[in-house]
């Protein structure tokens, strides 16, 4: 084996540690510990705010920040290969708008809504929500596009399909709402799994059908 191989299989492994790192605390954050902050108590919700969610936040971002770096070295191997398609290139977009939402939206607001730093608490956290809940909604087809790009190389090869011009158009528009609009069906547990499942399903049809 040569050692680019065992450079690149490197970068790989790495790539998959930091996104289950990663994408497993934003499902927590989603699924366990927003459920558990409603119903704790007063003294059981400050100290989580204090301690538990300051120590989850370092690792998630940090997971997001590598999950990234290790990607972005990924994506120019495969473009220089001359294997991108569309899947790899509206996975990567997914991925990179998730990494954006955690160091630009999520963190910044979180800092403010645990009482790390001052502001509207409130409205911070409200915001943090949002784009927390818009990388859920992003993470099932980021996964499914980035897995299926190299069995699917011959979807649109990365020359600017029609089909993966309208997956990104749609991926911007729900990018958009969560800079500025609602949760909408995402308010919920089972809401944000199931627009999820169907926002893959939509991508995916869309790219195999036009």
């Amino acid at each position: 084996m040569e050692f680019i191989d065992v450079v690149n299989m490197l970068i790989r492994w790495g790539h998959l540690l930091f996104g289950m790192t990663w994408i497993g605390l934003l499902y927590y954050f989603n699924f366990i510990q927003g459920g558990y902050f409603k119903s704790a108590s007063p003294e059981g919700l400050a100290d989580g705010k204090a301690k538990l969610a300051p120590a989850a936040l370092w690792w998630f971002r940090w997971g997001a920040m590598f999950t990234f770096l290790t990607g972005l070295v990924l994506l120019v191997g495969i473009h220089h290969m001359n294997v991108m398609n569309d899947y790899i290139i509206i996975g990567a977009t997914m991925g990179t708008l998730m990494f954006l939402n955690v160091w630009l939206i999520i963190w910044p607001n979180q800092k403010i809504a645990l009482g790390m730093v001052e502001g509207d608490g409130p409205a911070a956290g409200a915001k943090a929500l949002l784009a927390s809940r818009t990388n859920t909604l992003f993470s099932a087809p980021m996964a499914f596009c980035m897995m299926a790009g190299p069995h699917f190389a011959g979807y649109g090869m990365g020359t600017g399909s029609t089909a993966m011009w309208l997956a990104l158009a749609i991926v911007a528009v729900l990018e958009v709402n969560a800079l500025i609009g609602k949760q909408g069906p995402m308010t919920t547990v089972r809401g944000v799994i199931t627009s999820s499942l169907v926002l893959t399903v939509v991508i995916v049809g869309i790219l195999t059908q036009m």
